[in-house]
């Protein structure tokens, strides 16, 4: 991480614009607003349970994957807790891009509320000065978030930044998406639409096909709905009265409609991939969701799916924390996490901010 914090202290100049993330970012201009209030009523100890569970499932999931990243199921021994290694060479316990984007996604939330540019200034300077990096450097990211960073460095305008093309359908908007659910899912009752909103809006820096939106908004009503308090099998039903107020209001992309259908309870490895198609990464990450006791049965299953294990895992390590909470993760993965503390400093006023 750069300096002691992974918040806005100490960052390198941010490269659109050439502007210090600190305290001279400008209001953005050009980005749809929602008129519709965010304030919350403060979470009870339950929901914050769920909330910190969300983002630490997530790190957590990420952690697991990272070892065995890139490999295929069954070409290593199964993962049953942290090891080193990897592509990336990490130390057990350590966590890549999904981690640090969603921290880089939080930490705006929490500075500077809704606010495009800012979110992916915060991307850019994890980019190029490795900030919210465990590492304290950038050591994984995809083509699809370099492409994207790359034109809004050039021109700063995070609502065209993103390639709307399906080619570039991948995962990296829903593998970071935990703060926006933690941050308004007490929205649910009132308004599930502007959460999708939000999800969907949150996808656009660097992932603006239509499957990675109608994804971002898909699961960000799960999420939130988990976060709540609502069970799991009301929230994966087709008949939960969230989804099928949203499903009126802006029809799904019929690929994740079809997951959202319940594609990932009618197959099973090797038709589920851990892949980095989101269609198939949030497919995986549900199938395991879905059938597991607890949340060490849930992203096991996902993280031994290989392939893009890391991201897998963190898909999945949201649904399992925001189901089973922080109290539900296996005590010594939340022990043995590396950067807890950069973490926390994230999440905590992330939680706090859902009563402002």
């Amino acid at each position: 991480m750069v300096g002691d914090s992974v918040g806005v202290q100490g960052l390198a100049p941010a490269l659109a614009g050439g502007a210090s993330l600190q305290g001279t970012i400008q209001p953005t201009t050009g980005i749809p607003s929602l008129e519709i209030a965010t304030r919350t009523a403060m979470p009870d100890n339950q929901t914050i349970d769920r909330c910190r569970g969300t983002l630490l499932g997530l790190a957590i999931g990420d952690a697991l994957g990272a070892a065995v990243e890139f490999q295929r199921p069954g070409t290593f021994p199964p993962v049953l807790g942290y090891r080193d290694g990897g592509p990336h060479g990490l130390a057990a316990g350590e966590w890549t891009d999904d981690t640090s984007m969603a921290l880089a996604l939080g930490d705006s939330l929490v500075n500077r509320g809704w606010d495009l540019a800012d979110q992916a200034r915060r991307y850019v300077a994890w980019w190029r000065e490795g900030a919210y990096s465990i590492t304290g450097n950038c050591f994984d990211i995809g083509l699809t978030v370099v492409g994207a960073l790359e034109r809004f460095s050039a021109d700063g305008d995070p609502l065209l930044s993103g390639d709307p093309s399906e080619r570039a359908s991948g995962n990296g908007s829903i593998m970071r998406l935990a703060p926006v659910p933690i941050r308004y899912s007490g929205l649910l009752g009132a308004d599930p639409a502007q959460i999708a909103c939000r999800a969907e809006e949150s996808s656009l820096p660097t992932h603006a096909s239509p499957q990675c939106l109608s994804a971002c908004r898909y699961f960000a009503l799960v999420l939130s709905g988990l976060i709540e308090g609502v069970s799991r099998e009301e929230v994966l039903s087709q008949e939960w009265e969230v989804f099928e107020r949203e499903q009126a209001r802006e029809p799904l992309h019929p690929a994740i409609l079809a997951v959202a259908l319940g594609s990932f309870r009618e197959k099973g490895p090797p038709e589920i991939r851990g892949s980095g198609y989101v269609v198939e990464s949030l497919e995986a990450a549900l199938w395991a969701f879905s059938q597991a006791a607890d949340a060490r049965e849930a992203i096991l299953a996902a993280v031994n799916l290989g392939h893009d294990a890391d991201t897998t895992g963190a898909v999945c390590g949201q649904l399992a924390g925001a189901c089973w909470g922080e109290s539900g993760l296996p005590a010594e993965w939340r022990d043995q996490l590396c950067g807890r503390d950069q973490i926390d400093r994230v999440l905590e006023p992330l939680i706090a901010a859902r009563g402002t």
